[in-house]
């Protein structure tokens, strides 16, 4: 980050200490102020203390020229808003020039997620006779038993699994804890893991790392997504995945056999159950699909 924004750095540490948000919403917020501090500095002359609410509306404006997503315009938009009241209440501004610019409405897109026979095929995919399969099995079934976040997957601690009472403990968004069940298939492959390949893919090594690689090291986000879509391709899978596709068909497939929103809210760690009802429009969507399949006035 330039050094001449360290109002921008005191607001990143207070994202932080004060809100509890992951890192990488952190640098997503971090990289629009630097931009339109550079822009109001270069295309306006104000510094981040004179910046004004035309100097916003003008920018904005910008980017609705350049087709900017409504997404990242919402994005944006809190980025800006959160920052300015920042400075109000630190006493470095005594007016927020955000008052009264509202964020575009945003659709909300429907998660992509796959069926549970597309999820059979892809837990399928891995060679479990080989240490690495072995592993990469275990973290699907993980993954997919549990609704986890990639970086919930890969950041897991031996000590947050136990096998006996069959939960795993999540430090989720926030720093908040919760317990989810892990489900025997799940069990049954992370205890066959822990077992046998881990040792083996470890050696003489220490870690207390639940996942490791070959090397010993923890599992990456960017390295097992890699393992998903060359597992995918394995399976046959067309469909466009993400990094939360398994969570998304966890969540979707708890639905669709009657689970309740609210302990679908508390297995994925939302704060808000808003964020969860987007699953019931996707539970929605698949039953209107087989309806039109296969009823015959559908």
């Amino acid at each position: 980050m330039p050094a001449e924004y360290p109002l921008v750095r005191r607001f990143e540490e207070s994202l932080w200490l004060e809100d509890g948000l992951s890192e990488n919403t952190r640098k997503a917020y971090v990289s629009d102020l630097v931009q339109f501090l550079g822009w109001a500095e270069q295309k306006r002359g104000h510094s981040p203390e004179g910046v004004e609410t035309a100097d916003i509306e003008a920018y904005l404006a910008g980017k609705y020229r350049d087709n900017a997503s409504s997404r990242s315009m919402a994005r944006l938009v809190s980025s800006l808003r959160r920052f300015f009241r920042y400075l109000v209440r630190e006493g470095d501004l005594g007016q927020d020039p955000t008052l009264g610019i509202e964020p575009p409405r945003t659709g909300r897109p429907l998660p992509a997620t796959l069926t549970e026979a597309d999820v059979d095929a892809l837990l399928a995919a891995p060679d479990v006779a080989d240490t690495l399969g072995c592993r990469d099995r275990a973290m699907l079934e993980l993954l997919y038993a549990t609704g986890l976040r990639v970086s919930e997957l890969v950041s897991l601690q031996l000590g947050q699994v136990n096998l006996r009472q069959g939960v795993v403990r999540v430090l989720g968004k926030g720093s908040k804890d919760r317990l989810v069940p892990l489900g025997e298939p799940a069990e049954d492959w992370v205890g066959r893991y822990v077992a046998t390949a881990r040792a083996a893919l470890l050696g003489v090594r220490q870690s207390d790392d639940l996942f490791v690689t070959a090397r010993g090291a923890a599992m990456t986000r960017q390295a097992f997504w890699h393992l998903i879509k060359r597992y995918a391709i394995q399976a046959g899978i067309r469909k466009p995945l993400s990094p939360h596709t398994l969570r998304h068909a966890f969540a979707t497939h708890l639905l669709n056999h009657g689970a309740d929103l609210r302990v679908v809210q508390l297995l994925l760690g939302h704060s808000d159950l808003s964020s969860t009802q987007i699953y019931t429009h996707v539970a929605q969507e698949r039953l209107k699909d087989l309806h039109a399949r296969c009823h015959p006035r559908g």
